[in-house]
């Protein structure tokens, strides 16, 4: 498995508050992100998996509907994540 409790909570306590504080925007942003890039890689091995590129799309709109909301909520927050993650708009 790819995404291993060890794994969601080193992602968590980098980006988020804390190791257990899952609900944080910057968390979730930063899993949604891990697993965006772990679905394009293997989206370039097997391209005719379709149902792992539908799930890759909804991921991305979940993930940016994260960063509309840091967005509107506090901008630095929205900057900060931005720049550790590497993103862009």
């Amino acid at each position: 498995m790819y995404l291993t409790s060890e794994k969601k909570a080193e992602i968590f306590g980098k980006h988020g508050k804390s190791a257990t504080d899952t609900g944080s925007a910057e968390g979730q942003i930063a899993l949604f992100s891990y697993r965006i890039a772990h679905l394009t890689e293997h989206l370039k091995k097997n391209k005719k998996d379709y149902s792992t590129q539908r799930a890759l799309v909804s991921m991305v709109g979940k993930r940016r509907s994260l960063l509309d909301y840091l967005a509107k909520k506090d901008i630095e927050r929205y900057r900060s994540i931005i720049k550790e993650l590497g993103l862009r708009r």
